[in-house]
């Protein structure tokens, strides 16, 4: 039997075997060999076009590194919307992709659900908080690269090189290496910018500053605050917190507090409705407080959630240098400022969206107020 084939016919036949011959043999065999942030050497695909980022921040990483159009899926946890991850607002999208497993900081060092990782058939794996040894028994169950990122050595809240290491290496896999370099540039130019607008206030001139509400493991009250947070170590605030510890989250008792009687008070909004609801039940403790009198209390925005939305931090920071240094500042439309910000990290001025939730960023707090709706 004799086959009839037309020049039409005969020309994609032949276009396709030219295709098939000419294409390098290694071109969806070329892969990397990377160290990653636990010191692991792991062999990964250059460029992957499929991936999934498990564990606290590391779907944020992706999602600075523009690289959010890759995800295939993403953890429960992650699924359901939390006003302080800012991502899910500029990625609402992300929401409905397949479960990879629970996710949350309960599963932190945890490996995701196999079976719904595979099913998926990414190529490369991004997870945060693993120890080497699990995650290259993780890697040799699945068959699939494995990548171990960080935020920083010291804990939440920080920004260290273990973030700009994490950045880099997750870039280069991604072909994403200008993007992480020009997310670790602006990070460093917001910091110095805030550094130098402050670094004239001598110190014996400078108010005393307490942050309360940090939320850790849930909401927190008053009692709850950092000695190392950014927005007040960047704008070089006398962060009385730091006059008990030099690093990290602390409980504050409330003797120290009314001992302090901090010149300005600022708020996690995280933790406000605890701490309006406690300023019900206690109102004496908070009268004698002469922020309260003097109306110095001021709402920021949370941060530290599934760590650190650095986006919002900085924001944050510019509010507080506005607050206590308003001459140094003048300038500034904080407004505009926020979504500068989150434009940049996020391809999205969300600020509009984060002010529906807590309302405006840096704004006067009434604690008689405070459980109405911003």
């Amino acid at each position: 039997m004799r086959f009839k084939m037309d020049s039409k016919s005969l020309a994609v036949i032949v276009l396709f075997f030219a295709i098939t011959l000419s294409a390098p043999a290694t071109s969806q065999a070329r892969t990397l060999v990377v160290t990653d942030v636990a010191g692991r050497a792991v062999e990964v695909p250059a460029h992957p076009r499929r991936i999934i980022a498990v564990s606290s921040g590391a779907l944020r990483l992706l999602c600075y590194l523009e690289a959010a159009d890759r995800i295939v899926g993403v953890e429960s946890f992650d699924k359901k919307h939390s006003a302080g991850r800012s991502y899910q607002l500029a990625y609402p999208s992300l929401a409905g992709l397949p479960s990879i497993g629970p996710g949350g900081p309960a599963q932190i060092n945890r490996d995701p659900d196999l079976e719904a990782v595979l099913c998926l058939s990414p190529d490369a794996i991004f997870i945060t908080h693993m120890e080497p040894a699990k995650a290259d028994a993780l890697q040799k169950r699945l068959g699939i690269p494995v990548v171990v990122l960080a935020y920083s050595k010291t804990g939440v809240g920080t920004i260290d090189e273990k973030l700009y290491e994490s950045l880099r290496l997750a870039g280069k896999i991604l072909g994403k290496e200008k993007r992480a370099e020009a997310v670790i540039a602006f990070i460093e130019q917001n910091r110095q910018n805030l550094l130098a607008r402050t670094k004239r206030m001598a110190r014996d001139r400078k108010p005393t500053v307490y942050i309360g509400g940090i939320s850790l493991k849930g909401v927190q009250g008053i009692e709850s605050t950092d000695a190392d947070y950014p927005p007040l170590a960047w704008v070089n605030a006398r962060n009385l917190a730091r006059e008990v510890s030099t690093r990290g989250h602390l409980f504050i008792n409330r003797e120290q507090l009314l001992a302090w009687n901090p010149d300005f008070l600022f708020l996690d909004a995280g933790g406000l409705t605890l701490i309006a609801q406690d300023y019900r039940k206690k109102p004496d403790f908070y009268q004698h407080l002469k922020v309260v009198g003097k109306k110095r209390i001021y709402l920021l925005y949370p941060f530290n959630n599934y760590a650190t939305n650095i986006e919002t931090m900085i924001a944050d920071a510019y509010t507080v240098g506005k607050i206590l240094y308003p001459e140094g500042f003048a300038d500034l439309n904080l407004q505009k400022k926020c979504d500068e910000i989150y434009t940049f990290f996020l391809g999205k001025p969300i600020y509009g969206e984060m002010k529906k939730i807590f309302g405006d960023l840096g704004r006067a707090v009434d604690l008689n107020k405070a459980l109405q709706t911003p």
